[in-house]
């Protein structure tokens, strides 16, 4: 499995940037559980019945980006 798609973090546009920030982050759920039935299983119990769950996904995304934008030099 390529955990970073295209093996850069370099993006045109801080959208790019976002999108691969969310794909970087399902790769790493994927790549720590890499069971499709497990991972359907757990979905509902972070999605309906734990809004913790949803903020944490926001803020590994947020952290990807993080890192993606500074790599991108803040778009500059």
């Amino acid at each position: 499995m390529e955990l970073v798609p295209g093996n850069t973090l370099i993006t045109a546009t801080p959208d790019e940037g976002r999108a691969l920030a969310i794909k970087l982050a399902r790769l790493t759920v994927k790549a720590t559980q890499p069971d499709d039935a497990v991972r359907e299983h757990l979905r509902p119990q972070y999605a309906e019945e734990h809004a913790t769950g949803l903020i944490s996904v926001a803020q590994v995304v947020a952290l990807e980006f993080a890192t993606i934008a500074a790599a991108n030099g803040y778009w500059r």
